[in-house]
Order: C-alpha cells, then structure tokens, then sequence
C-alpha cells in the first residue's frame, strides 16, 4: 500500500511538471512564430524554421540566448523573458511539428 501510494504521488508530481504542447502552442505564436513561422519560415526569411527540430537542441539554444553565453540582440533579448516552464512548453511544441 506504502509503494502504491509513493508511486501516485511520483506520478501525479512528473506530470504537473511535464511540458505542455498547448502552452508551447501559444508561447510560439505570440513570441516565435513571426520570425521562426511555425512549420517553415519563407525560403528568403534570414530566421531557421524551428519545427521538427531535436528537443535537446532547442532547449539548449534557447537557455543559452536566455543566459546571454549565446550571443544575439534578437535572440537575447526575447529568451531574457522566458522561464524554464516556457522554454520547455516552446521546445515540446515546436519538435513535435512536422517541418
């Protein structure tokens, strides 16, 4: 009875943290998805689509532009804001997109 209690609680925790692909649905289309678009950008656009992308990609690039190690006015300037929660919501969703 102990175990099962334990592994509900475990449960119900990972899943109040688990990313949220509506929320990353949202995040984009009000902070990405003008420069990124949401499935592939125009073939003159100077920005890199970011749909399908790897997930560990994205979440490094963007804690790196968010943190400043990674340098770009644009970039550092929009990641600045995003938590760690919007930063997970943002790469759940785009790398779930077909590109």
């Amino acid at each position: 009875m102990k175990l099962l209690l334990v592994s509900i609680l475990f449960m119900s925790a990972s899943t109040a943290q688990a990313a949220s692909i509506y929320a990353g649905k949202a995040k984009a289309a009000a902070v990405c998805s003008q420069c990124h678009g949401v499935r592939a950008t125009s073939s003159d656009a100077p920005f890199p689509p970011l749909a399908g992308r790897d997930e560990e990609y994205l979440r490094t690039a963007l804690k790196q532009y968010r943190d400043k190690t990674r340098i770009s006015d644009v970039m550092n300037n929009i990641a600045g804001s995003l938590t760690d929660r919007d930063i997970n919501n943002i790469v759940n969703y785009y790398s779930r997109q077909s590109n």
